[in-house]
């Protein structure tokens, strides 16, 4: 028995179900971990090298080799080029990368095509667009690869959570066509749990920021409010102060020169008082206009934490999308088993009746094999019969023949010196008239000779009639022409009719052979004599059916 995991098609599943794992794993980390930055990410983030390489190695599941002069090459290039023939925009992309310095090798035109498809938000897009076209990808895949099969539709729904991410990248084409993709699986071996809670943590802190930004706002626009009414008091007392500085100019004039020193006093003082004044209307201003940028800041930031909120719900949106799209595939799955299962059992109800009717023909066969061994045994035994009857009465068969042609010849010999003594004895009376009254007499003497012949024949006759019965021939015509025209019964020869009986081959009368019987040697019933309707009626009665 062979093993089942040393079947190729049991590894390439194992190897898809790992890749999607992986994928799932990384997308998530990636979306987490950019989520609590907030910022944007730069190809220096250990999280996004990681899941470039996962995506490369999805790229490359199942790639078939293609044969060049350096000996066999993988390349995933092949594929992502054919995306500019089904989504217009991707031209844009295959076009930069084409134009980049520096890249060599088709692994690093693949790497780059991904970078810029992340930093365009189109990666999903790009992807499903790939995957739905099966045709064309199996001329770069092999039939069980992860771009064939439905873990890559997976992947490609998953990716649309990646849209939420900022991407910035300086890409340099020494770095690309030289990294070693190689995945770090320490960065995912963490609990689910903690997954689970960094997820409820990473929305406790933006509602927390939410709620942060709100009262800040409240209280920048009480300070707003509390610095607008300073600023009207200082205007007032501005106005105030100019008056009185004007007034007491106006003094000073018209008084001596005490009240001047005094006035001037107070005037400095009062320009002292103005500065301070002044510059504290300065600081003020300058408060408000801090206030104000951070207050645009924090407006700033409500609109982009807005944004990812609804990039958020729409890759929410998509993803239950995509669930009802799995739930309804679940479900058609689900009919089609039931009705396969159906079917099977159709077919076993089938089975089963095809089976007792081959049960019964079985049966059927067995009895009439043993009805024709049965058949087999009767007729080897009736074979059997037949030859210990040849062999017993074989030679008494041919001895009565012999002695029936015997006896055959000499009633001929006598009937014929009969008919001649008959024509002598004529002659005799007619030349002697006296000797007509001794004629009965002779007649009656001779024709008791003649019947105690006859039944001396007629017994050997039936005799051989119970041996053996003799086949009709086609010479009873000339039978009949060379024995005597005289019945073999009534022993009349006035009729001028005689008939041959089929039987024993003798001739009679009408009235001695009026019966017809079926004879072993003809199927149709044949004429015979009144002693073979006779023998023949008793031999067909006794005899077996």
């Amino acid at each position: 028995m062979r093993d089942d995991t040393e079947d190729p098609n049991y590894l390439m599943a194992n190897e898809r179900m790992n890749l999607m794992n992986m994928a799932k794993l990384s997308i998530k980390g990636l979306i987490e971990s950019a989520l609590n930055l907030g910022r944007t990410l730069d190809s220096d983030y250990a999280p996004l090298q990681q899941f470039f390489v996962v995506m490369e190695h999805c790229l490359k599941h199942g790639l078939k080799a293609k044969k060049t002069f350096l000996g066999q090459n993988k390349s995933f290039w092949g594929p992502l080029e054919l995306v500019e023939k089904l989504v217009p925009e991707a031209a844009e992309i295959t076009a930069s990368v084409k134009d980049l310095p520096g890249l060599k090798t088709p692994v690093g035109r693949g790497r780059a095509w991904l970078r810029l498809a992340l930093m365009q938000k189109k990666l999903s897009e790009y992807m499903k667009a790939l995957i739905n076209k099966k045709e064309l990808l199996s001329e770069f895949y092999e039939p069980n690869a992860l771009m064939m099969e439905e873990e890559g539709a997976i992947i490609a729904g998953l990716l649309v959570g990646l849209n939420v991410i900022d991407a910035n990248f300086c890409m340099k084409g020494e770095d690309l066509d030289s990294q070693v993709g190689v995945i770090d699986f320490s960065m995912y071996l963490k609990d689910g749990n903690s997954s689970k809670g960094s997820e409820g943590a990473t929305v406790n802190n933006l509602q927390a920021k939410v709620d942060a930004l709100e009262k800040s706002n409240t209280k920048l626009t009480e300070e707003l409010a509390v610095a607008n009414n300073r600023i009207i008091t200082l205007q007032e007392e501005m106005e105030r102060v100019k008056e009185e500085s004007s007034y007491i100019l106006e003094s000073n004039r018209k008084g001596p020169k005490q009240d001047r020193t005094a006035e001037g006093q107070a005037l400095s003082e009062a320009r002292k008082h103005l500065k301070e004044e002044t510059q504290l209307r300065l600081d003020v201003e300058k408060e408000l206009e801090m206030q104000i940028s951070m207050r645009q800041e924090m407006e700033l930031a409500m609109k982009m934490l807005e944004k990812d909120v609804c990039e958020k719900q729409d890759a929410l949106v998509s993803l239950r999308q995509q669930l009802d799209d799995l739930r309804a595939l679940k479900h058609e799955l689900a009919f089609k088993l039931q009705s396969s299962d159906l079917g099977v059992k159709q077919k076993s109800e089938l089975n089963s009746r095809l089976e007792e009717k081959t049960n019964q023909m079985a049966a059927t066969i067995k009895q009439l094999e043993q009805r024709l061994r049965q058949a087999e045994q009767s007729r080897q035994s009736a074979e059997l019969d037949n030859r210990l009857f040849k062999q017993d009465f074989g030679d008494k068969i041919n001895s009565l023949q012999l002695e029936v042609e015997e006896l055959t010849r000499q009633r001929n010999q006598l009937e014929l010196e009969l008919k001649q003594e008959k024509e002598r004895r004529l002659q005799n009376d007619r030349s002697i008239p006296g000797k007509g009254s001794q004629k009965p007499e002779s007649k009656m003497d001779g024709k008791h000779k003649m019947q105690e012949e006859n039944v001396k024949l007629k017994k050997s006759l039936e005799e051989s009639h119970r041996l053996q019965p003799h086949p009709v021939d086609e010479q009873d015509q000339l039978l009949l022409s060379e024995k005597p025209q005289m019945c073999q019964l009534c022993q009349e020869d006035g009729s001028l009719t005689k008939n041959v009986c089929k039987n024993c081959r003798g001739t009679f009368c009408d009235a001695c052979s009026t019966n017809e019987l079926p004879l072993p040697s003809s199927i149709k019933p044949e004429r015979v004599c009144s002693p073979c309707h006779k023998h023949l009626i008793k031999q067909y009665s006794t005899s077996p059916s």
